[in-house]
C-alpha cells in the first residue's frame, strides 16, 4: 500500500491530516487511514474508538465549513478509516487556509485556486463574473451568426440577457466579453511545423476578438492544410488527412471548456502526420479521468459559452465531444488521443491511414490496446490468453510495423498504440 493523491496514510493522530481533510473536501472525495506507517504496514492504533472521537473533534473544532466524512473501525488490525466527501459548499478551511492534494504531497492554494473555490461554493463560474474592461461591446459577429443558426433578426439587450451575457445589472459578464467582436482576453496560438519542429512554416495569433472569429480562423487554417481535392473522371472529390468533425470537436471543446481566468491561450500544434491542440485548465472538479475518456459525463465549466455554442450549432450536444472524435476515426488508423494533465488537457489527431492487415493475434493485441492507455506484457498475456513468449514476438512484430511503441525498460516497460502518450 502506497500513498496515493486520494489516500493518506497515518500512523498516529495528529493535527497534521487536517489541511488533507480540507484538501478533500475542496477538490475530490479521499481516505486517509490512521494506525498505517508511511511504507503502508498497519500498525494500529492504541485504542481505535478514543482516536475516532479525537479525530471527530479535530475536524468539527478546525475545519470551516463542516465537511461531510464518516469514520470506521477495522477491529482485526486496529486501523481508522476516514472517507472525507468533496463537498458543495468550498472553500472548506483549515486556520483561514484552503488546500489541495498534489500528488501525495497536502500544498495551499493559490489565490487563483481560491477564488475559484469561492465561485464554485456559491454556485458561480468566472464567465458569469462581471468584465472589468470597458462595456461599450459590439456583437457583430454574434448577430451574423446567430441569424445564419436561427434566423435571428436583430440582436437586442434582451437577446444578450436571453443568453446570459448579461449580469443581473444590465453589465456585461465575461461570456459576453469572449464573444464581442473586441476584448481583452487571450485566445488561440496556431503553429504549422515543417518536418522537424526547427521549422515553423506558418505562426498566427488570434487573440483578443470574438471567440467565434477565433474558431472560424482556426478552422480555414485547418482547411487550407489538411484538406486536399482530388479529381477522378469528371467529380472533385474531398479528401480529409484529418477528419473536420474531429479537428472542429476538438477545437469548439478547447475554447468552450478552458479555464478562462488562466491567462494562456489554446495552443494548436500542425505536424505533418498530426495535430496537437492544448487547452489550458485540468478537468472540471468533479469528472475522474475515466469519465472523461469515456464521454459518459459532462460537467460544464463555462455553461454560457457552452449554451450559446450549441444554439449556433457549433457543438452538438454537451458531453459526447470525444465520443464523436472517436467515431470520426472509426476504420482509420491510428486512433486519437487524449493526454490528461493537471493543469491542461491535450487532444492528439492523427493523420489518417488505413487500417494495417493483421493477424489474429495482433488483433486481439490492438484491440486491448484500442481501451487501455498503456499495459505491460504481463497483463497483455493475462488479458489476450497468449501465452507470454508469443506474445512478445507479436508485440515486436507490431512494433516493427509501428502499430504498437515501447516505453520504459525492465519491469517498467509498457506497450501502447503509435500515438499514444
Amino acid at each position: 500500500m502506497k500513498e496515493t493523491k486520494t489516500l493518506e496514510l497515518k500512523e498516529s493522530v495528529s493535527n497534521t491530516f487536517l489541511k488533507t481533510v480540507s484538501a478533500y473536501a475542496n477538490f475530490g472525495t479521499g481516505t486517509i487511514l490512521f494506525g498505517v506507517r508511511d511504507d503502508g504496514q498497519a500498525v494500529g492504533l492504541p485504542d481505535p474508538q478514543r482516536s475516532c472521537l479525537d479525530i471527530e473533534n479535530r475536524i468539527n473544532d478546525s475545519i470551516s465549513p463542516k465537511p461531510d466524512y464518516s469514520l470506521r473501525i477495522d477491529n482485526s488490525t486496529k486501523v481508522v478509516t476516514l472517507i472525507v466527501q468533496e463537498g458543495p459548499f468550498k472553500p472548506y478551511l483549515y486556520k483561514s487556509k484552503a488546500y489541495r492534494r498534489s500528488d501525495t504531497a497536502t500544498v495551499e492554494v493559490d489565490q487563483m485556486e481560491l477564488k475559484r473555490l469561492i465561485l464554485e461554493g456559491s454556485n458561480r463560474s468566472f464567465e458569469e463574473l462581471p468584465y472589468p474592461g470597458k462595456q461599450d461591446l459590439t456583437f457583430k459577429t454574434l448577430e451574423r451568426e446567430l441569424q445564419s443558426a436561427v434566423q435571428l433578426q436583430t440582436l437586442t439587450q434582451d437577446t444578450l440577457r436571453t443568453l446570459g451575457l448579461l449580469t443581473g445589472r444590465g453589465a456585461f459578464n465575461n461570456a459576453g466579453a469572449l464573444l464581442a467582436d473586441r476584448n481583452e482576453f487571450n485566445g488561440i496560438d496556431i503553429i504549422r511545423f515543417g518536418d522537424t519542429e526547427n521549422e515553423i512554416l506558418e505562426r498566427e495569433t488570434c487573440i483578443k476578438k470574438s471567440l467565434l472569429l477565433q474558431f472560424a480562423d482556426a478552422m480555414a487554417i485547418y482547411r487550407r492544410n489538411y484538406q486536399l481535392e482530388k479529381v477522378e473522371g469528371a467529380r472533385r472529390i474531398r479528401q480529409e488527412l484529418i477528419p473536420e468533425t474531429a479537428y472542429r470537436e476538438a477545437l469548439a471543446n478547447a475554447l468552450v471548456h478552458r479555464m478562462w481566468d488562466i491567462p494562456a491561450n489554446v495552443q494548436i500544434s500542425m505536424y505533418t502526420d498530426r495535430i496537437e491542440i492544448v487547452s489550458p485548465g485540468g478537468l472540471p472538479s468533479g469528472i475522474s479521468e475515466t469519465e472523461y475518456l469515456q464521454g459518459s459525463f459532462s460537467r460544464l465549466r463555462n455553461p454560457v459559452l457552452s449554451n450559446v455554442f450549441f444554439r449556433l450549432h457549433i457543438i452538438e450536444m454537451f458531453g459526447t465531444g470525444i465520443r464523436r472524435i472517436r467515431q470520426a476515426y472509426a476504420g482509420s488508423y491510428p486512433e486519437p488521443a487524449f493526454p490528461v494533465y493537471e493543469n491542461s488537457l491535450k487532444v492528439i489527431l492523427p493523420v489518417c491511414r488505413s487500417m494495417p492487415d493483421m493477424d489474429e493475434t495482433e488483433r486481439k493485441v490492438y484491440d486491448l490496446l484500442r481501451y487501455e492507455r498503456a499495459l505491460s506484457s504481463s497483463a497483455l498475456s493475462q488479458a489476450s490468453g497468449i501465452h507470454r513468449a508469443t506474445l512478445l514476438r507479436v508485440v515486436k512484430r507490431m512494433v516493427d510495423r509501428h502499430i504498437v511503441q515501447v516505453t520504459g525498460r525492465g519491469r517498467g516497460t509498457r506497450y501502447s498504440l503509435c500515438g499514444r502518450s
